[in-house]
């Protein structure tokens, strides 16, 4: 991949040669052991993972673990295309789906830490025609089984805070049980059929105007519901940036951290690297639709589009336990990060599903600003830490990061469906279960 603006070529300038950025390494290399990790544990990761692998349950998978900025283990086993027999490699290139998010919150909190933006800015500031909503209120009638729906005013605006912590009444069409919204999503095309989470046919304009038009699911500020909120976060990026979302984070993010395998799509040169899914799972059920790469979309979605390595995602997620900073870099503030890693639901919003019960199918978690955060030591079925942050994607990818241990961990895989919770914390444990110090 390259970069995709005269803006971004000149920011390759700045920081060095275009080869050594693009060969860049994921981070320093060092012996587990001098790492607090036991070498044997961790190389047994390779040894669990391979044998499903084998076993017909995944397409193959690339991860890649850190501890105090080191990598101390990386592996890419099975297949990058299952049905060519191509073996998996280290740069393979996966739709990393949901984990787009974390990249798109970090945008909008570089444009608060410009003075651009403010958290508590309604959404309608910059983009004028989401200013007076209605809301989808269900009335359940438990005698005769029966909801009916009833729209009423937004009682409040809804706030670029909202959107970063999915609690704008946004939702997403494909999970969402609000039937009017559901059906004003469908006819506005924010929800399709067959291509699940996949709108990037929209144009910014359109996708705007859908929103405008579609109610929403709860009062803004009231309950947590994963949504479309960071497809509007982007469009949010755009106009107070002046900039294409894509363009934005390859000059303030990509580039500065030598993400060179990440943005919204993938040239023709690098298509052979793309990971690609079994055509059907471990249950014989056949393999949901995932989104095609090799063009330029007609909108950067926040919120699923894009594609990222082991290697690139590492060093973002480095760059945020470093407090901000990589190799000398530093592209965001310290004291940034600690605000978007804090809770940010507590007792006001409400969470029918919290968000690690989405994400690992266990309580234990709240949400931060484009992250879960685990409240405390116990209570989720995980091992892991207070303050830990994390989330995944559609087709398997998932990430976290410890700070009180000092790890970072990265699973790239493309195997939607249920199994992938249990991929999520079957390396989560085998991780920690390598620690010795």
């Amino acid at each position: 991949m390259k970069p995709k603006s005269i803006l971004s070529a000149l920011c390759f300038l700045a920081i060095g040669a275009y080869a050594s950025f693009a060969t860049a390494q994921a981070l320093p290399i060092a012996e587990p052991a001098s790492l607090g990790l036991s070498a044997q544990r961790l190389n047994n990761i390779s040894r669990i993972f391979d044998t499903h692998i084998k076993e017909g349950k995944l397409p193959g998978v690339v991860f890649m673990i850190a501890r105090d900025g080191k990598l101390a283990y990386s592996d890419a086993l099975g297949f990058r295309d299952p049905a060519k027999k191509k073996p998996m490699a280290k740069d393979a290139i996966f739709r990393i789906y949901s984990m787009t998010k974390p990249l798109v919150s970090v945008a909008a909190m570089m444009l608060v830490e410009d003075g651009v933006l403010q958290l508590t800015d309604p959404v309608s500031k910059f983009l004028p025609s989401l200013k007076n909503l209605q809301v989808s209120v269900a009335d359940i009638d438990a005698q005769f089984a029966k909801t009916t729906y009833t729209m009423v005013p937004a009682q409040r605006e809804m706030t670029v805070q909202d959107l970063l912590r999915h609690s704008a009444g946004l939702a997403y069409g494909e999970i969402s049980n609000n039937v009017p919204v559901k059906e004003a999503y469908k006819k506005a095309r924010l929800v399709r059929a067959t291509k699940s989470f996949d709108i990037r046919d929209l144009t910014p304009a359109q996708q705007i105007a859908a929103f405008s038009n579609a109610p929403l699911a709860h009062q803004p500020g009231t309950v947590w519901e994963y949504s479309l909120a960071s497809d509007l976060l982007g469009r949010v990026v755009e106009a107070a940036s002046g900039q294409r979302l894509g363009d934005f984070l390859e000059q303030r993010l990509f580039v500065p951290l030598r993400m060179a395998d990440t943005g919204f799509w993938v040239e023709r040169k690098d298509l052979s690297r793309i990971a690609e899914p079994l055509a059907t799972d471990a249950e014989g059920n056949k393999t949901p639709f995932l989104f095609d790469v090799s063009s330029v979309p007609a909108n950067d979605s926040g919120g699923a589009g894009a594609v990222s390595t082991a290697a690139d995602y590492l060093r973002f997620s480095q760059m945020l336990l470093n407090g901000g900073k990589l190799d000398g870099t530093r592209v965001m503030s310290r004291s940034t990060i600690a605000l978007m890693t804090s809770d940010h639901l507590g007792d006001r919003i409400e969470t029918a599903l919290t968000p690690s019960e989405l994400l690992l199918g266990t309580p234990g978690y709240t949400f931060g600003l484009g992250f879960a955060v685990r409240e405390q030591q116990g209570i989720a079925g995980v091992p892991g830490s207070e303050g830990e942050f994390t989330w995944g994607g559609y087709a398997g990818t998932y990430f976290w990061i410890d700070p009180k241990e000092r790890i970072v961990a990265v699973y790239m895989s493309q195997a939607p469906g249920p199994t992938r919770r249990y991929y999520r914390k079957l390396f989560r444990q085998l991780v920690y279960g390598a620690i010795t110090d």
